[in-house]
């Protein structure tokens, strides 16, 4: 294979990839470390207003700073990652205390500095983690538009690139863009191509592609059949021209906070951690769950109650919708919801199969059912007609996140893979809701409530909940 080096490509063989992408990395950092230091000077001044101390303003801004370099919040490998970059912040926050303590015992004996510092933890990291959420949402539009990110290039067999380029972009707007491929079976690039993706070779020509085209990051899968020698090689190339070299798993949908590295006779052997699904620790959950929920109950009470009042005005039925579901470990309750059909729907639904929108599945969609009902059509598209699911989770029956309830029937036809989804109690939002609901195929709705499941966390849920937001004034698939 032949590459053009043209004059663009010799420039940046001249200055390398290395000086493009820490350009914006080192600007990054240094905007990251202001924004600490505001953040800690803040801090330190509400603190001074509230209790008329001085020495609090001199003690925690280079403590924070410090606090940040030790839990390494300005790592390459936590910059613009979100959940990752905000854990570190949390982590250094929990530890500073510590060596204000430390400076009471052996230093200055004022118990004022020490109750000083412990306060200003608390407004210090809120507004680091405000600046930082700022700062990763301009980072993301950036990317979104094409700019600072990382030039890739997927080394490996064809089918693990198809499995892994698919993965990348499900992911949405990230900081790798897959610049082409080179296969270690060139004779399968058709598969690639399939996907949008150039073909620039087999694995002899990784040196070539990554000089002449600008590479900063090469991903490598694992090479059936090859020695280990092979890998190894092209990690030196790698390295000799300034390039990150990422080996990816063959497990995906693994979050990082489930991998560790654990070193044994000099063989980096990759621990996946089990899914923490113990009572005890979803006992918060629980907690939150049945506490917003009624929260939100008594809020909404009122609109609830204009909502059933019209449904009942615009069709005859009840205002509310009755359906057994299925639930964690298998139990069955009845799931509530506004009616937004007729009341003969289920009678009509074998008309209908051949409209199913997700005939490759178990699920029953169909746009423009004509068993919607007029208010019904507003209510689906705005998710309206969920909230009574909000009595659901009071109940214990249902949680804030989680899967989507599924019906007994199709409980029925599930394999013993999916019904990894009963493990947890389904949810009035989800993954495979903010991620496009019924315009997703089946094959990826499962996908996605398996990867909650098996990599569920209250950060996670968390973050479900602020898109949820955005998911529903978007409407993707509600229908």
């Amino acid at each position: 294979m032949t590459i053009e080096v043209t004059h663009e490509h010799r420039v940046v063989e001249h200055r390398g990839p290395r000086f493009r992408r820490r350009r914006w990395e080192r600007n990054y950092r240094i905007v990251l470390l202001v924004a600490d230091g505001f953040a800690a000077v803040a801090a330190a001044l509400l603190i001074h207003t509230a209790y008329g101390r001085w020495a609090v303003t001199l003690a925690l801004p280079p403590m924070w700073i410090v606090a940040m370099l030790a839990h390494r919040t300005y790592d390459r490998s936590a910059l613009g990652l979100g959940a990752e970059e905000y854990r570190r912040v949390l982590r250094g926050a929990v530890a500073l205390p510590a060596p204000a303590a430390v400076t009471y015992w052996l230093f200055t004996h004022d118990s004022a500095l020490l109750h000083d510092m412990a306060m200003a933890v608390v407004p210090a990291v809120a507004i680091a983690l405000l600046i930082r959420c700022a700062l990763r949402r301009r980072l993301r539009r950036r990317w979104a538009r094409g700019r600072d990110r990382s030039a890739t290039l997927l080394v490996g067999p064809s089918h693990g690139i198809v499995e892994l380029a698919a993965v990348l972009r499900r992911g949405g707007v990230q900081d790798l863009q897959v610049t082409g491929v080179c296969l270690s079976d060139p004779e399968n690039a058709a598969a690639t191509r399939k996907l949008g993706i150039p073909f620039l070779g087999g694995l002899g020509d990784m040196h070539d592609v990554v000089r002449a085209l600008g590479i900063h990051t090469v991903v490598a899968l694992p090479l059936p059949g090859a020695e280990t020698s092979v890998l190894r090689r092209m990690s030196w190339t790698a390295a000799v021209q300034g390039v990150d070299f990422v080996l990816a798993p063959v497990l995906t949908d693994v979050s990082a906070s489930r991998l560790a590295i654990r070193p044994s006779n000099g063989v980096p052997l990759m621990r996946i951690q089990a899914p923490n699904l113990s009572r005890f620790s979803r006992l918060p959950k629980e907690l939150l769950d049945r506490t917003l929920a009624a929260a939100l109950l008594a809020v909404l009470a009122l609109p609830m109650l204009l909502i059933a009042l019209i449904v009942r005005l615009d069709s005859s039925g009840p205002a509310l919708f009755r359906q057994q579901r299925v639930g964690r470990y298998g139990d069955h309750f009845t799931m509530l919801k506004f009616r937004t059909m007729r009341p003969d729907s289920e009678a009509l639904r074998a008309e209908l199969a051949h409209l199913n929108q997700n005939s490759d599945g178990l699920l029953f969609k169909v746009k423009q059912d004509p068993r919607i009902t007029r208010v019904g059509s507003l209510l689906r598209r705005s998710s309206l007609d969920e909230l009574p699911q909000l009595v659901n989770v009071v109940r214990g029956h249902m949680s804030l996140v989680g899967p989507r309830p599924p019906l007994p029937e199709e409980v029925e036809e599930y394999t013993p893979d999916i019904k990894r989804r009963l493990l947890v109690k389904p949810g009035l939002t989800g993954l495979w809701q903010v991620s496009g609901r019924s315009d997703l195929p089946w094959d990826e709705a499962v996908r996605l409530d398996l990867g909650y499941v098996d990599n569920w966390s209250m950060t996670l849920d968390l973050s479900i909940l602020l898109r949820t937001g955005a998911a529903v004034v978007r409407g993707t698939g509600a229908y």
